[in-house]
């Protein structure tokens, strides 16, 4: 059986999306998140974060900021038994043309190395159009988490208004592809 994962995007995925979150305190976990990993874990997949941090590129924080953000998110997702397996940041503005920024799949890539994961068997979940594209890039099928998903036009695989229908899409997909 090929090894798998979950491939999250942070802000406005994992956590409410602030704006440039440099407080960990501003963390809080969006609805359904521990109960949607949980299932993902449950269903075998390994869990890793891709997050784009311009914030840092942009000069409105440092990096120990990212770093006391994500502390915070896992203690929090921990609390509750999830573990993350891996995360990769980006840190470089859109303007430095980094090659790991998403929609570059290189974190995604690399993150897969790491874990020996099949990135055919694996999924990318993000809020943004970015996440779709980095996802589908590195070979996995693509959610878009997006509340209204009724109007959302995107090259996603799927598109779930909430952290309960991945879930759902994820146990489904395993499961008729022979991953699980």
């Amino acid at each position: 059986m090929a090894e798998k994962a979950v491939f999250l995007d942070r802000d406005g995925t994992l956590m409410v999306d602030v704006g440039y979150p440099r407080d960990p305190d501003d963390v809080r976990l969006l609805p359904g998140v521990v109960e949607g990993l949980t299932a993902c874990r449950d269903a075998g997949f390994h869990l890793a974060i891709v997050s784009n941090q311009s914030g840092v590129g942009r000069g409105y924080f440092g990096p120990d900021a990212v770093a006391a953000v994500h502390r915070r998110l896992l203690d929090l997702l921990e609390s509750e038994g999830v573990r993350i397996d891996d995360a990769r940041y980006c840190l470089h503005a859109p303007e430095d043309h980094c090659a790991c920024r998403k929609p570059s799949p290189l974190m995604i890539q690399r993150s897969a190395g790491h874990l020996g994961v099949d990135l055919a068997a694996s999924f990318m979940i993000g809020d943004r159009p970015s996440d779709v594209e980095a996802g589908r890039s590195a070979g996995c099928r693509s959610i878009l988490l997006c509340p209204d998903a009724d109007s959302a036009a995107t090259a996603a695989d799927f598109v779930a208004g909430s952290w309960p229908e991945i879930a759902r899409i994820i146990r489904a997909a395993g499961a008729s592809r022979g991953h699980d």
